[in-house]
């Protein structure tokens, strides 16, 4: 009868251990380019969007937005090699066929330590908390009191971790985008105005026709990682 049990408990064991296993699913890569502070591209053209984070938006005119991608950067160079870890509670692809993950170097959870050090926010999309979540708001209540990062630099910035975050504005306010009576072959999905001038995502989103398909040369350059998609 022990022997029995033993043999019991060892499956039992090992039943748990693999189903641990598959709601942590890993996978390696090298990072390719670095498109913002919560996107990278891998070396194998995987596109990664940062699983429970959100930076204020590259090319937006948002606080904040080039230092976070900065330091992404830091973190995750192009070259380095990466581990890239699903959430069985979340989904595992967006809208734009990027892939969900959280992404470590060696022993630093990137996603976390953007967050600690006030170069991301917390963003449970649809209000859904994955395995890392307290740990983020954990780092998101130290660098806000610390004014780490975005929080010092950024006043307008508000912890709701249930919406996308916000920062403010940066700089002088994006060029007025010029009437066109025609649209740019080079883009599809909305009406771009020809080149010249030069306009960028913030022009973009003033339109009203952000994302857009790059289907030529893209002379506006808006479509920084290369995906096809500007202004994403």
């Amino acid at each position: 009868m022990v022997r029995h049990l033993g043999v019991l408990a060892a499956i039992c064991v090992a039943l748990s251990l693999a189903v641990g296993s598959a709601g942590a699913s890993r996978e390696g890569g090298v990072v390719a380019t670095v498109a913002d502070g919560d996107t990278l591209t891998l070396t194998n053209g995987s596109r990664v969007r940062l699983l429970q984070i959100d930076t204020p938006e590259l090319g937006s005119g948002e606080c904040y937005s080039r230092k976070a991608r900065t330091m992404l950067l830091a973190l995750a160079p192009p070259g380095a090699r990466v581990q890239l870890e699903g959430d069985s509670r979340l989904d595992r692809v967006d809208r734009y066929g990027r892939l969900l993950r959280y992404v470590s170097r060696g022993a630093t959870n990137v996603n976390v330590e953007l967050v600690r050090r006030g170069a991301a926010a917390p963003y449970f999309y649809r209000g859904e908390r994955g395995r890392y979540a307290a740990a983020l708001l954990r780092a998101a209540t130290g660098a806000r009191a610390a004014k780490r990062g975005l929080w010092g630099a950024c006043p307008a910035t508000v912890l709701a971790p249930e919406r996308a975050v916000e920062t403010g504005a940066s700089g002088p306010p994006p060029k007025t985008v010029p009437v066109a009576g025609r649209c740019d072959r080079n883009y599809g999905g909305g009406c771009v105005p020809p080149y010249p001038p030069d306009l960028d995502c913030a022009d973009i989103r003033a339109l009203g026709i952000a994302p857009v398909r790059v289907i030529g040369s893209d002379p506006h350059r808006l479509d920084g990682d290369g995906d096809g998609l500007g202004c994403e």
